[in-house]
């Protein structure tokens, strides 16, 4: 066997050195135009905010290693620019020598990557102007940083990189502007939670932009200024595209390989492309959503060592699918954890598939442990079954380890119902004894058992508050502290039995405190005293965060 692979990182990288454990004696050439072969991409804005100390700590392997471990024939700086499939050959360009020369193979693995989006902007070749990609990039970004010692910057684009880059050029002493085009940042979020991360972002003196694309830029007196597509003009000493990837697939397309509907190299479970003899994995690649199992693109690099391990395995002889991606990720942005898995409410809305939503807001330990932290959990599930299809968490302490049950629940296809019967870790500095996703659990059967009916923040706006009250169930002291929803009355629950007679009836009560446990009980109690009530999901917690709320909270002080 012959096998060629083109391009490093983590796709290529990894199927060569699973390759050659699974086949000591097959001949594996390993191609990649650049001088890096593999490389942690994820801790570039690390090292620039100097996190990361040395530049060699980014380097995942070596081109020696590869060779005295794993016996790869490693080819850097050489660019790969043709297949030739009939042939099974490829076209190689040595970049030192600008010498082409071809290759035969048995079988070839494409894993190209992909590349950042440069939008054609006047002025976006300016000397000022950067991308984050790889380890030439950050080489650029820190050069720049120690030579004209710049002082404010403007990111394009609130995605991962985007904010990544936000905390460590801030923690360099820089005042940092996000320009995003949508109006959140983090589009893999939903609205609600992302406003969680903007409340944070600006109390770390990070100014968001939201709902501006950029139009242009230029220099003026030795700055780089923005203009937005609404006009808005700032000016800054360094910009940081970040707009996100597209995958490279030019020498796919070229050689006749199918391309998805996304523009990403189509490939099987198997890892294998419209032609039997070459395999594509990482950011290149279509994937299958795990949960609509529709083509996507999702570039991160859990799934593509995974890809490279299967692709591997096939071309060897070993049978081995892809099941597909949830998309699975997590976020340090300063003091705060973000992280999701599977369907936003904005993709499920999108795809039509029916779905129920549930908000805890549970602390990371026992309370009465010091240092708990709280964390926002949105759970994602059907209504049908209660199958699991997405969550969100934002907080600090304890959000990785809960996001990645979570990620193993929807991987197992289970249910809301099996969230409630999980046996998990506890120690009072660890957790709680019923864990937070013993909590999402929890809340979620409720609804499916109809224990309670529940309001989301988005579905107050759309009450009759004719036939519906808002019931504060809080303490007084709280409202005097925190302020109340425009339009509610106020009977702590404790008081609730006591005071049945002030309720109505006729009416439904939307029942809300601070985190929605206490109102549903006061749900629970109405309920069986033949009222109607429904809980606000999340409670007050969840409304605090958005703008609209806060400026009647504020308002109502």
């Amino acid at each position: 066997m012959k096998l060629l692979i083109v391009g490093g990182v983590a796709g290529g990288a990894t199927a060569a050195a699973r390759a050659r454990r699974l086949d000591e004696f097959s001949e594996i050439i390993l191609f990649e135009r650049g001088e890096h072969i593999s490389f942690a991409n994820c801790g570039l804005p690390y090292y620039i905010g100097r996190e990361i100390k040395q530049r060699s700590a980014l380097l995942v392997t070596t081109p020696e290693k590869l060779r005295s471990r794993f016996n790869i024939d490693v080819r850097t700086r050489q660019e790969v620019v043709e297949i030739h499939p009939r042939e099974r050959k490829i076209s190689v360009r040595n970049l030192e020598t600008d010498e082409v020369y071809q290759e035969s193979y048995d079988k070839l693995l494409l894993s190209p990557g992909a590349e950042p989006v440069r939008p054609p902007f006047p002025g976006i070749d300016l000397e000022t102007i950067f991308t984050m990609r790889n380890i030439p990039d950050t080489v650029g970004i820190e050069e720049f940083i120690k030579k004209k010692k710049p002082k404010s910057a403007v990111i394009v684009g609130g995605g991962f990189i985007g904010l990544e880059m936000a905390e460590n050029l801030g923690s360099l002493g820089f005042k940092v502007t996000i320009v995003e085009m949508l109006d959140q940042v983090l589009p893999p979020l939903d609205p609600e939670m992302a406003e969680i991360v903007h409340t944070h972002l600006r109390s770390k003196k990070i100014t968001l932009l939201l709902g501006e694309g950029v139009s242009s830029f230029s220099k003026v007196r030795g700055k780089t200024k923005i203009t937005t597509q609404m006009g808005s003009e700032l000016t800054a000493d360094m910009v940081i595209l970040s707009i996100g990837v597209r995958p490279e697939t030019q020498l796919a397309r070229n050689a006749g390989v199918l391309l998805g509907r996304h523009g990403g190299i189509r490939t099987d479970e198997f890892m294998r492309t419209s032609d039997p003899d070459i395999y594509a994995v990482g950011d290149a690649v279509e994937v299958s959503d795990f949960i609509s199992g529709r083509p996507s693109l999702i570039p991160l690099a859990g799934p593509a060592n995974r890809q490279a391990r299967i692709a591997a395995d096939n071309i060897f002889g070993r049978a081995s699918s892809y099941r597909g991606t949830k998309g699975t990720a997590i976020l340090k942005v300063f003091d705060l954890t973000v992280a999701h898995t599977g369907n936003s409410e904005k993709l499920l809305k999108a795809r039509r598939i029916p779905y129920r939503t549930s908000f805890t807001h549970p602390i990371s330990h026992a309370e009465y442990y010091p240092g708990s932290e709280q964390m926002s959990i949105k759970l994602l599930f059907s209504p049908r079954d209660g199958k699991i299809l997405g969550a969100q968490i934002v907080g600090g302490e304890g959000v990785d380890k809960r996001i990645d049950v979570l990620a193993t629940a929807i991987h197992s296809e289970m249910s809301v119902f099996d969230l409630e019967e999980l046996e998990l870790a506890y120690a009072p500095p660890y957790s709680s004894a019923k864990d937070p996703v013993n909590m999402a659990g929890f809340v979620a059967s409720n609804m499916l058992r109809k224990d309670l009916e529940t309001v989301n923040w988005d579905q107050l706006d759309g009450l009759d508050r004719s036939t519906h009250i808002l019931l504060d169930v809080r303490s007084s002291q709280e409202q005097d502290i925190f302020g109340l929803l425009e339009g509610s009355i106020n009977i702590p629950v404790d008081e609730l039995r006591s005071r049945l007679t002030e309720i109505d009836k006729e009416k439904t009560y939307i029942a809300y405190c601070t985190t929605g446990y206490r109102s549903y009980v006061a749900c629970r109690i109405l309920m069986q005293h033949g009222f109607s009530c429904k809980n606000l999901s999340g409670g007050y917690q969840t409304l605090s965060v958005l703008p609209k709320y806060q400026d009647q909270d504020n308002s109502s002080k």
